[in-house]
């Protein structure tokens, strides 16, 4: 496996081993394999998100060098959930050119909880009383330096952080059931219930869903000072992305739009009959 040894300040990565590669470019939000559409309004990326599907997260190395790429869901690093500087989070490491996808948060060295779209009130960030940073997804991007002439065995990774309970979105094993209740949203749930109209006032967040094996090892780079770039996206229910300005509100649901697209004409040859 992949042995570095940091020089300057020892920052964990993960290499990760359940990679894909592809061509996409940066940092993508997948929802069933497929990238979301991203709006770009006021200096901000937007995305839309759909209460109660699961995602992913593609980040693509456009180098020709090894990287680590600091990631985190609501503020919350995706390694260790820990809200910390950049340079001196753990990161994700990428070989040149590659691709990986991340499907959740990192538990353990051999099994991560999937991503979902949620409240905030029944989000990982609120369960962890880490609020301030819910709906946004961020990659802070560094270059490993020229490899040293030597290296070091890879060192066991630190435990990750505890799971104390049950969070209100976590599933339990036995028998399937839901912590929560049935009316609890979770990453298998009732689809149709979570695809429900969202209220105005509901905004988005992301939830610790099911468990899923994805193997990781940690390794210790030498890295740049400096990141070479940086990705924010900001993701919201459709109703708070239509309040914002982002995108339209749908014709049928906005009598001003709708009249604005009123034409005189069709192509019916008589009058319909009740």
């Amino acid at each position: 496996m992949r042995i570095a040894l940091m020089l300057n300040l020892l920052v964990m990565g993960i290499a990760n081993m359940a990679y894909c590669h592809s061509n996409a470019p940066g940092l993508e939000v997948l929802v069933g394999g497929s990238p979301v559409p991203k709006y770009f309004h006021n200096g901000t990326t937007y995305l839309e998100a759909v209460k109660g599907k699961e995602y992913e997260i593609r980040i693509t190395n456009p180098l020709g060098v090894r990287i680590a790429v600091a990631l985190a869901v609501d503020g919350l690093n995706t390694i260790d959930a820990r809200h910390t500087e950049a340079r001196h989070s753990r990161k994700w490491v990428l070989d040149p050119y590659e691709t990986i996808v991340i499907s959740g948060w990192q538990t353990n060295s051999w099994q991560a909880r999937r991503f979902f779209f949620t409240t905030e009130e029944q989000s990982y960030g609120a369960w962890l009383n880490q609020t301030k940073n819910l709906g946004i997804i961020s990659a802070v991007f560094f270059r490993e330096k020229a490899p040293a002439a030597y290296s070091m065995p890879i060192l066991p990774p630190p435990p990750p952080m505890p799971l104390k309970g049950a969070s209100p979105q976590i599933r339990k094993d036995e028998g399937g059931a839901n912590a929560a209740g049935a009316d609890q949203v979770n990453s298998e749930g009732n689809v149709e219930k979570a695809a429900r109209a969202d209220a105005p006032s509901e905004y988005a967040a992301t939830g610790i869903g099911d468990r899923i094996g994805h193997e990781v090892q940690s390794i210790y780079l030498d890295l740049e000072d400096r990141p070479f770039a940086m990705v924010n996206l900001r993701y919201e229910f459709r109703p708070v992305l239509v309040r914002l300005g982002v995108i339209p509100p749908l014709i049928s649901k906005d009598p001003i739009i709708r009249r604005e697209h009123a034409r005189g004409f069709r192509d019916n040859a008589y009058c319909p009959e009740p």
